[in-house]
């Protein structure tokens, strides 16, 4: 195994599996996916490690896995972080420019952005990212690059999001007791858009939603930059929760009838018919309904995407989606759930892919790696902008300044 400068590796410790991607960047910025590492997660709950010795096995199993693939020792990760204490806010940060002839200056990009991020948070809490929509020029609105212009007040709107400090950190420390460093936190959420989403469709307005076991992420993009974000405590164990629940089954069994019977919509198929579960004998148990089965997974699938709705709908950014929605996650496996999406949104649904990469397709093609695949793809960013700075800005991705990282569009 060898170390190269041009390696960029994502883990995603998930609420089902932990997942790590490796990507190597070449002379142009093209990423390859050269490497897959997984294991099945059993310390994470909704997002948040509950046991740490459990999920330390796990990730060194995953990071092995991926090692042995990509033929590349691993030193350092992005990691994506997720939890039902993330949130996210767009603020308002407003800066006098006091030159003599009012030209903006660097100078004054960076007060007006420090202003942004100076907001009032829980003391507990703190920013994980702070990515900038447009500046305001005395009023001028639309501006993506004021430096030069004239000016006696300068604006700058920026989505904010932000968690809880010590949860974060929890994340930090058990990936630094494997002898890894953690370049950066990155919201998952933000990961999945960066893998999925085009160029135009961030301009156009989109809609992505990560669904994975334990949590649901969702990202808007309009315009080019994200404007609203957040994360629902909810995921696929829930649906697997609510079928041990109705049918009255053990969960393993709802699990597995899910997986093999489950449906986001009733079909036909299953009205009147009725699946057999049996004892390790072949003895029959008891009796399930299949439609019964399959409502109570729509009506669960449902309310998850209403309250998005809802959010968007309150957001006023239901209008700006041209693009549509994109589902990604473990959860959006589910059969005739784009169909499901596209009733509660009213407008296209498709299943994203990550087509902005090249290399091992089990790792592109399957929606569950959507987010450690853009781990890869943020990480690479982060180089190819430091190398157009000559690296002076080396230090933003290390471990000291990873809170309140600024997320430049992309």
């Amino acid at each position: 195994m060898f170390e190269d400068s041009n390696i960029v590796v994502g883990l995603e410790i998930g609420t089902s599996k932990i997942c790590v991607v490796v990507g190597e960047q070449n002379a142009e910025g093209a990423v390859n996916i050269i490497g897959l590492g997984q294991s099945l997660s059993s310390g994470v709950r909704k997002g948040e490690i509950c046991d740490t010795e459990k999920v330390e096995q796990e990730v060194r199993a995953a990071i092995f896995e991926a090692e042995q693939m990509a033929d590349v020792e691993i030193r350092s990760v992005y990691l994506g972080v997720t939890g039902g204490h993330i949130r996210g806010f767009n603020n308002r940060g407003v800066h006098p420019v006091v030159s003599a002839d009012r030209e903006i200056s660097d100078d004054d990009v960076q007060d007006v952005i420090k202003n942004a991020k100076a907001i009032n948070l829980p003391a507990e809490n703190t920013v994980v990212h702070a990515v900038r929509q447009h500046f305001f020029v005395d009023g001028q609105d639309g501006v993506t690059n004021p430096v030069g212009m004239l000016g006696a007040r300068l604006e700058v709107d920026m989505h904010v999001i932000h968690g809880h400090a010590n949860r974060l950190q929890n994340a930090i420390r058990l990936v630094r007791a494997t002898q890894l460093e953690v370049n950066e936190i990155v919201f998952t959420g933000i990961a999945s858009a960066l893998a999925l989403l085009s160029s135009e469709q961030k301009e156009l307005g989109a809609l992505v939603i990560d669904i994975g076991g334990g949590t649901t992420e969702f990202v808007v993009y309009s315009e080019g930059v994200i404007r609203h974000a957040g994360v629902l405590a909810v995921g696929g164990d829930h649906v697997s929760n609510d079928l041990a629940f109705g049918l009255k089954v053990p969960l393993s069994r709802a699990q597995k009838l899910k997986h093999e019977y489950g449906s986001a919509l009733i079909t036909e198929a299953a009205k009147g018919q009725t699946i057999s579960i049996t004892n390790e004998l072949g003895l029959t148990l008891k009796t399930v309904n299949l439609e019964h089965l399959q409502r109570i997974m729509s009506l669960r699938l449902e309310e998850l995407f209403e309250i998005i709705a809802h959010e968007l709908e309150k957001a006023g950014l239901t209008d700006y989606l041209r693009a549509g929605v994109f589902l990604c996650g473990g959860g959006s496996r589910v059969p005739a759930i784009a169909k499901l999406a596209e009733r509660v949104f009213q407008m296209n649904v498709t299943h994203g892919h990550a087509g902005s990469m090249s290399g091992i397709t089990a790792a592109l093609d399957q929606p569950e790696f959507a987010a450690a695949i853009g781990l890869v793809k943020y990480g690479s960013l982060k180089n190819r902008r430091r190398e157009r700075r000559g690296g002076l800005g080396g230090t933003l991705g290390s471990i000291k300044n990873m809170f309140g990282s600024f997320l430049q569009r992309s």
